[in-house]
């Protein structure tokens, strides 16, 4: 399974919590590299955008401190994803990747509830799908995998896949898997999504073997 890699632009995180107010040696601090890099990187963003100094000004008169925790965080988050390709675990051994989880986690429920801070949530906008449940994406990969697990199956000549008793093996789990496809669509069940990639990928899905065994001579 491919992972899915933050296209995020290299640093980005600095630039948000210097036109979010800090200084540079804060925003070295809190993510422990040199100032003379961070001031650097921030050099080369304000060259390319003029207003940002002037931004920065700005929030540092403001309310900019109070976002420093959770700006500190967020770049936690930013850095493990762009180094690994996945968002930190609540099951992981390691405890600073569990609390990573369980911030991130208290930010998708300030996202539902409308209340998260902007400054937050314009940094986890450029993580890809960070307010889709760990537990949700993962199941969203596995049907994925199923569907091309079944389109492979099928394009190497194979008939659609039996779940009768007597069928062991990749037919009987991936027919069992078609049945519950099939099920969910004529219940209602299938979301309409999941229905137009099994007919774009799947041609015939719904009927099968059926349609074989009607088809006029």
């Amino acid at each position: 399974m491919t992972k899915k890699r933050c296209t995020a632009t290299p640093h980005a995180e600095w630039v948000l919590m210097y036109r979010k107010g800090l200084s540079r040696k804060k925003i070295a601090e809190l993510t422990h590299h040199d100032v003379a890099r961070v001031s650097h990187h921030i050099s080369v963003a304000k060259a390319a955008d003029p207003a940002l100094h002037a931004e920065h000004a700005a929030a540092a008169k403001g309310s900019a401190a109070h976002a420093v925790p959770g700006l500190k965080r967020l770049y936690q988050v930013v850095a493990m994803v762009e180094a690994t390709g996945r968002y930190p675990s609540r099951n992981a051994e390691d405890r600073a990747e569990r609390e990573l989880a369980q911030w991130l986690r208290r930010r998708r429920r300030d996202a539902e509830a409308g209340i998260l801070n902007p400054v937050i949530g314009e940094g986890l906008a450029a993580l890809p799908d960070w307010q889709r449940k760990p537990r949700e994406a993962a199941h969203q990969q596995k049907w994925q995998d199923r569907l091309q697990e079944l389109v492979a199956y099928r394009a190497a000549g194979n008939p659609w896949p039996r779940t009768t008793l007597t069928v062991t093996g990749q037919e009987r789990e991936l027919g069992i898997w078609l049945r519950g496809q099939r099920y969910k669509y004529k219940h209602g069940q299938l979301h309409p999504v999941r229905a137009r990639a099994l007919d774009a990928a799947l041609p015939g899905w719904i009927t099968g073997r059926k349609a074989a065994h009607t088809r006029p001579q």
